[in-house]
């Protein structure tokens, strides 16, 4: 058995430089060669020789099953309609027809072949209803024996191969059936639409007959061509029932892409061209899209599936020349120096990898083929002679740590992985990527919305569209002082524009003044960019009239009138009012920036503490505290200049807008920065209070024996009024506070409830027959974690000892839940969230059950399982175990409530963030020993459990052809001398998640996936945490 292992998945690799064959007679008989096939239970067998469907079919020498004489009558009668129906009523039939046979094909087919693929539904059905059963259908049995040993040749036995080979060639004779019918109601439709377009000359009836003839002839070619590549293996998709050897591509297939469902069916059109119809264009059209659809929807996944070998992500691999790009750089070398440009290493795992296309063969009388298995290609590729590029980076803190000192002992090669993320970070293509705080995004966002509107706009009238326009002026006060007021006011209290920039975008170096000048530098622009918008006229366009401006000069603009007399009424007076606060606020904004300069324009105080936090009340701020206030003058002076109560109306929108910001964003930030030194009253406000006092002062000296009286009525009004202003604040303020608390409450039970929600997203199913089944032999247990104790470390394994009665369901299983999630004890009401195992789990596939030992119960009453990986719970908490009867949710044995924790260092410097996530970056990547940093290695345990992407487990090394290349597979861990000791890498972007989520519960720091994958280094990601906090612990 061994050496057919060997074979299995051997294929002939032509040397580099190949040697003549050994001269042979042709007279020397040729010597039988021997193919292969393994079944996903691990049985090997002889492959037979298969015969194709129109030799077996057609051929008169060969004997027919019922199958085949079930298919040729179908076709024979496909015949007879054609020629005894009508023209117009054989069209309708045959379109029908063929759809039927179309539909039976993508649709039918594919759904098979999925639910064969996915969870071996097929073979499962036929093992369940006994076909290939002696004992359980004998009658069965022996027909589909006689149908299939009638079209194989000699060296076929029935008895001997396994059940999937045999249910394999019974789905070859369904698929027959459906396939030819298919084409030959294509061809009936066809037949019966063709005419002969009128208006044509006779050239062009010509060249459509060639044309078409030479479609046709060149679909055939494909098809023959593709067959003797792929076999019958492949174009049965045998694939799906059982392995046979690696995939081939050559011949037709290096011609295009998928050439039977693309060029493939050139026939279709050819015979569109000759029958003359639309009709026939469109049905050809349909059909060739519906055979996309079944390869996009069960042909690629199942190839992906079945041959996918995963990469691992951020996987650093130094880049190398190519001889032919350093020749062809030396002439440029020679000027600028050796600079040749990067060129990254083949991946043998590219090289040696499975072409994503079903491919294989079934050996065929005219050909056999044997594979060798190369066991030395990846050896020949990994050893070629490799040159450092030119493009180096320094080598992160943990190689010195690592080595011993403080200098490190090489430069790490730069690698594709570090390069793309230096010039490529979260790139908005289309609008994928899109964010809003980024000033580019923002104005493409903003250019789509206008070039839309604009394109969508209907004709309105005037006064509809005087109200778009009002509209309009209104949003762009909103975003400018609302919006990104309630933006500056989250960046003064938490640095939430920083930690935005922080959380989503990689910065090289862990530069810490990066997100900080970045999230400034979209700042300014979008925050000028709503300034112009909101005060000065941006677009206008013309058709008849003008359509309009934008902003409160669009509307003060549309609503304007030039008078016809200066000298009536207020028209003069309005104008010189309105021109002299425009001026007005002209003058206080330029007298603004004059003082605060563009640190002051732009709030960037609100951003960086490097510059000194002193105040200087000079210029227009000698006089007042806010001038800000009088920039809104212009505002009022358009109203008064236009008229008009929309304007207005806007004008007192701004005001009340900017007393806001001004109360509610910038004067509490000010108070926090500057404290005490922060000025209470302005020199205009002093003055006005010294004039009032002395004015008082006088008129009590003047009003004689009433000047008592007066001041108490005074004093009266104006206590009034302070007890008013000191109750409504009392009492605003204890409404804060005590809403405070509830909103908090609110916004903890809406997470919860939210929480809960997802938790309950199933459909309870309970058993009915409990009964028979005593509760008290059920038992669940869990085993002390590595502290001995029933806490467990985030990302920890947890093992489960379980006990069962014999007769109990090999469908049990165990989940694990949140505490307070089921209320009841008895049901279990709330999902698992994929946090189960089944407890025979060599009995299931994923989450379904492959019921293969059924028939007889179970013997093991006791027995352990674990809780690892996806199957754990990631966020810290306390969770309970329940163990589950017969795949529903009666809940027959609990344990007492674990814990999961994570340990926060005690400190926070580089050595402790890193022995942090020495401990805690393993976990996350399920301790794979390929993945996880060689500085971690040393800290593994020998009887860590190790968890693999799915792809990989269901097939030993034997079965994967010996090809991958280094650090593609489980089992090869890269020792590469080159690599940085505290480099890691992942199988899935989830395991960069699980990182994110264990660092903001250890640290408090928000990443997305992309940030830690960029990184992928322990000493990269530990600096990065501290310059993180350091940043936001100073807001």
């Amino acid at each position: 058995m061994s050496s057919q292992q060997n074979v299995l998945r051997q294929r002939a690799v032509a040397n580099k430089e190949p040697s003549p064959p050994p001269a042979q007679s042709e007279d020397a008989p040729r010597r039988e060669e021997v193919v292969w096939g393994k079944t996903p239970g691990g049985e090997v067998f002889r492959v037979p020789t298969t015969h194709d469907v129109l030799t077996t079919l057609f051929h008169p020498g060969y004997p027919k099953s019922h199958l085949d004489l079930l298919n040729l009558g179908l076709l024979s009668l496909q015949l007879v309609i054609f020629f005894l129906l009508p023209r117009h009523p054989s069209q309708i039939f045959f379109f029908f027809y063929f759809a039927f046979w179309r539909g039976a094909y993508d649709a039918g087919l594919g759904w098979v072949l999925t639910k064969q693929s996915k969870k071996k539904w097929i073979v499962r059905e036929v093992q369940r209803r006994g076909w290939l059963d002696a004992d359980r259908q004998p009658a069965v049995r022996n027909w589909i024996r006689d149908q299939l040993q009638g079209k194989m040749g000699k060296d076929y036995d029935f008895d001997e191969l396994p059940l999937e080979y045999n249910t394999w060639l019974l789905f070859r004779q369904a698929v027959d059936v459906i396939l030819v019918n298919d084409f030959l109601s294509y061809c009936m439709f066809a037949f019966s639409c063709f005419r002969v377009p009128e208006g044509l000359s006779f050239i062009v009836h010509l060249c459509r007959w060639i044309g078409g003839i030479l479609l046709i002839v060149f679909n055939l070619w494909v098809k023959t061509e593709a067959h003797n590549v792929v076999k019958d293996y492949g174009w049965y998709w045998g694939d799906v029932f059982f392995q046979r050897g690696a995939l081939v591509f050559d011949g037709v297939f290096e011609m295009a892409p998928h050439p039977m469902y693309s060029v493939g069916y050139a026939g279709y059109y050819g015979l569109s061209l000759i029958a003359g119809s639309y009709a026939v264009l469109f049905v050809s059209l349909a059909a060739h899209a519906a055979q996309f659809a079944f390869l996009l929807f069960f042909e690629n996944p199942h190839i992906e599936r079945m041959y996918g070998q995963p990469k691992a992500i951020a996987k650093r691999t130094p880049l190398v020349y190519t001889h032919t790009k350093a020749a062809s750089a030396s002439s440029f070398n020679a000027v600028a120096g050796p600079s040749n440009g990067p060129v990254i290493e083949a991946d043998p795992a590219d090289i040696l990898a499975t072409p994503a296309a079903t491919e294989g063969e079934t050996a065929t009388e005219t050909e056999l083929e044997t594979e060798i298995e190369i066991d030395d290609a990846h050896q020949h590729i990994v050893g070629e002679n490799r040159k450092i590029s030119k493009h180096q980076v320094k080598p992160s803190i943990a190689s010195s740590i690592s080595s011993g000192g403080d200098v490190p002992r090489y430069r790490k090669p730069a690698s594709q992985h570090d390069l793309l993320n230096k010039y490529f970070r979260r790139d908005t293509v289309v609008l994928r990527n899109l964010d809003l705080l980024r000033a580019n995004d923002f104005m493409l966002a903003l250019m789509l919305v206008y070039s839309l509107g604009l394109a969508f706009l209907p004709h309105m009238s005037n006064s509809a569209m005087l109200r778009v326009h009002f509209l309009h002026a209104l949003t762009w006060c909103i975003i400018h002082y609302v919006i990104l007021g309630l933006f500056l006011k989250a960046q003064s209290q938490n640095k939430y524009i920083v930690r935005h920039f922080m959380k989503h975008y990689h910065y090289s170096g862990n530069d810490g003044g990066g997100a900080i000048a970045e999230a400034f530098t979209n700042w300014k622009v979008i925050y000028n960019l709503s300034m112009c918008m909101t005060y000065a006229s941006v677009l206008r366009f013309a058709c008849v009239d003008r359509l309009g401006t934008v902003s409160c000069i669009g509307v003060a603009w549309k609503t304007y009138s030039i008078p016809h007399d200066w000298t009536v009424g207020n028209e003069l007076l309005r104008h010189t009012l309105g021109l002299l606060l425009v001026g007005l606020h002209v003058w206080a904004s330029m007298e603004s920036f004059e003082v605060l300069g563009v640190f002051g324009w732009f709030f960037g105080d609100f951003f960086m503490e490097e510059f000194p936090a002193h105040l200087e009340y000079t210029g227009i701020y000698r006089y007042l505290n806010n001038p800000e206030a009088m920039g809104g003058a212009a505002w009022f002076g358009l109203a008064l200049i236009s008229g008009s109560k929309l304007v207005l109306s806007l004008a007192v929108f701004r005001h009340l807008a900017n007393w806001w910001f001004l109360s509610s964003v910038e004067n509490p930030h000010m108070r926090k920065l500057y404290g005490d030194s922060l000025r209470k009253e302005a020199g205009f406000v002093k003055v006005m209070k010294s004039v009032a006092s002395k004015n008082v002062r006088i008129f009590e000296s003047r009003a004689g024996r009433h000047a008592p009286e007066l001041k108490r009525v005074v004093k009266e009004v104006k206590g009034t009024f302070d007890k008013v202003y000191e109750e409504t604040a009392e009492a605003v303020e204890e409404f804060l506070a005590k809403s405070r608390p509830k909103i908090s409450e609110v916004v903890e039970d809406t997470k919860f409830l939210l929480q809960q929600s997802r938790e309950r997203l199933v459909i309870t199913r309970v058993a009915s027959d409990l009964s028979s089944y005593d509760k008290s032999q059920y038992k669940v247990t869990i085993l002390p974690s590595s502290s001995g104790s029933k806490g467990f470390h985030l990302g920890e394994p947890i093992t489960v000892k379980w006990e069962a009665p014999s007769k109990h369901s090999r469908k049990d299983w165990i989940g694990l839940y949140r505490v307070g999630a089921n209320t009841s004890t008895l049901v279990t009401k709330t999902s698992s969230l994929g946090m189960w195992v089944p407890v025979h789990d060599e009995e299931w596939e994923g989450d379904l059950f492959l019921g293969l030992n059924t028939s007889s119960a179970p013997k093991d009453t006791n027995g352990t399982v674990t809780f690892k990986a996806d199957t754990l719970p990631w966020l810290v908490g306390q969770y309970e175990i329940r163990y589950h009867h017969d795949g529903k949710y009666n809940v027959m044995s609990m344990d007492e409530p674990l814990e999961i924790f994570v340990d926060k260092p005690t400190e926070l410097n580089f050595d402790s963030v890193r022995e942090t996530l020495m401990h805690v970056v393993p976990l996350c990547l399920d301790s794979d020993p390929s993945l996880i940093p060689l500085s971690c290695k040393a800290l593994q345990t020998p009887n860590v459990h190790h968890t693999f992407p799915k792809d990989l487990t269901g097939m030993s090394a034997d079965s994967t052809g010996g090809g991958g290349g280094a650090g593609d597979g489980p089992s090869a861990v890269d020792d590469d001398p080159d690599r940085d000791p505290d480099d890691f890498s992942f199988w899935s972007e989830k395991q960069a998640k699980r990182i994110c989520a264990a660092i903001q519960q250890v640290f408090d720091v928000e990443y997305v996936p992309e940030v830690v994958v960029a990184d992928a280094n322990l000493s990269s990601l530990a600096s990065r945490i501290l310059l993180s906090k350091e940043i936001l612990e100073t807001s």
